[in-house]
């Protein structure tokens, strides 16, 4: 498994003045954290690893082959970067993890021969409720 400190040694990051409303901080104050991390030229990343996040991540990462996540929660700058790196170890995780194979399951015969009885039971009700012309 991937050690948190050396990875977070790889990524690159950017602040940038956060979108939406606010009052004076917003408009002076770059606190909305990006970060960077190129999956293709990962040192501590193995291919397949880099495909694994290439497959999971896809709709995070740009035709270049970076990753980018930014995170403008809080109005701290440190703490959105902490915030940033902690969203990017957990989607690290995810990606990595392997899916449990569902194990195929079949239908008890009881259970079937219930169902089907049940079936009968209200079609004969309704049978029973038409009108019959003589």
């Amino acid at each position: 498994m991937i050690e948190k400190a050396a990875i977070l040694r790889e990524p690159s990051f950017k602040a940038v003045r956060s979108s939406g409303s606010g009052g004076q901080n917003v408009n002076k104050v770059a606190t909305c954290v990006q970060l960077y991390f190129d999956v293709d030229n990962s040192f501590l990343l193995t291919e397949d690893q880099k495909a694994k996040v290439k497959k999971h991540l896809k709709n995070r990462i740009n035709s270049e082959g970076v990753l980018m996540i930014d995170c403008s929660e809080s109005r701290s700058q440190a703490r959105n970067k902490q915030l940033v790196m902690d969203k990017f170890f957990e989607l690290l995780l995810t990606a990595f993890r392997e899916k449990k194979k569902r194990i195929k399951t079949h239908i008890p015969h009881s259970v079937s021969e219930n169902r089907l009885k049940v079936k009968k039971q209200k079609a004969e009700i309704k049978a029973g409720r038409r009108y019959r012309f003589e």
